[in-house]
């Protein structure tokens, strides 16, 4: 399955399908050394093979600064790489999945990131196809492979270019809210499903107070500033904050309150994390607040109907989650 050298397993079926025309695609090796391979239709559309990696869109669209914040940030939060089990106790929570029933079996994970959470479910013992829309496919390829278990593909959410029903598990975990429309971003995912395949994904949560913090206030104008620029101001700003945070934490009665007042990604007396993985995260997070052209929390009611109208059942909202909405649903 894997990309990396690229194969085919004809007797699995297609693995790629030409996302506009729905043909199978398959691999031709390049003309000359250092040159990409190709996936080709029989109509002659062409995808270039580059790294391992194949490419459906040409470049980062409105996700660039996903694509800079992973390959900035490759290895931060991987738990082969930080020494923890951040990214599996958060897999497990999120998704409501007992590990290991991904064993020998297909999984998509629709928006890769540098692979923290492709590390968990191949660990696992699955069969991993790592997609993400931004340049964070390379830090995923770069994390994780060559693995013949891994196949890496840099594509969009909207034109996944796999046939239908080609998975038995696929999950997005912190990702939906981040296109331009959500809709048709969730609505994508069930038909990647074979029957009775188990979907996970896990949305920023629409709640009224989240708007009544400095972070979507200022997102007016951070997202309007270049990314390198937003990503040194932080860089001095982050350290500085979280001092101040610190600082609110502990004031008697309000300190929590207080705590969210301040524009920065804490995650003291929440992760076990040294004081330097702490400083790293909170600058990763924080450009993950305020970077995204798009940042659109969603409601329980929104996201079960339209897993409904995408033809799911058994759409439940797991219980017992504070942050975020995560969300299961069967085929």
């Amino acid at each position: 399955m894997a990309l990396h050298p690229p194969v085919a397993q004809p007797e699995a079926g297609p693995i790629f399908i030409c996302p506009s025309s729905g043909e199978p695609l398959h691999f031709v090796e390049a003309a000359a050394p250092g040159e990409p391979g190709a996936l080709v239709s029989a109509s002659g559309m062409s995808y270039a093979v580059k790294g391992g990696v194949a490419r459906f869109v040409p470049d980062d669209v409105y996700a660039s600064n996903f694509g800079m914040q992973w390959n900035t940030f490759s290895r931060t939060q991987l738990d082969r790489y930080n020494g923890t089990t951040i990214s599996r106790d958060r897999f497990e929570l999120v998704t409501g999945w007992d590990l290991k029933e991904l064993a020998g079996k297909r999984v998509l994970d629709a928006g890769c990131g540098a692979g923290r959470f492709a590390q968990i479910a191949l660990d696992a013992g699955a069969d991993v196809v790592a997609v993400d829309l931004s340049s964070a496919v390379d830090a995923c390829q770069a994390n994780l492979g060559p693995h013949p278990r891994l196949t890496v593909v840099q594509a969009s959410i909207y034109d996944l270019p796999f046939p239908p029903g080609s998975f038995d598990f696929v999950y997005s975990i912190g990702v939906l809210q981040h296109t331009p429309d959500v809709e048709r971003a969730v609505k994508a995912l069930p038909p990647m499903l074979r029957p009775g395949g188990q979907l996970a994904c896990w949305i920023y949560e629409h709640k009224p107070t989240a708007f009544m913090t400095p972070r979507y206030p200022l997102r007016a104008l951070t997202t309007r500033m270049p990314q390198d620029r937003l990503f040194r101001l932080l860089q001095r700003w982050v350290p500085g904050m979280l001092k101040v945070s610190d600082a609110c934490a502990v004031v008697p009665l309000l300190g929590p309150y207080l705590r969210k007042l301040v524009p920065v990604a804490n995650y003291k007396g929440i992760l076990p994390l040294t004081q330097e993985q702490r400083d790293e995260w909170a600058l990763l997070d924080t450009f993950d607040w305020f970077a995204p052209a798009y940042d659109q929390p969603q409601t329980w009611p929104t996201v079960e109907r339209w897993l409904r109208e995408a033809g799911c059942s058994d759409i439940r909202r797991i219980p017992g989650r504070r942050i975020g909405l995560p969300v299961t649903a069967t085929r």
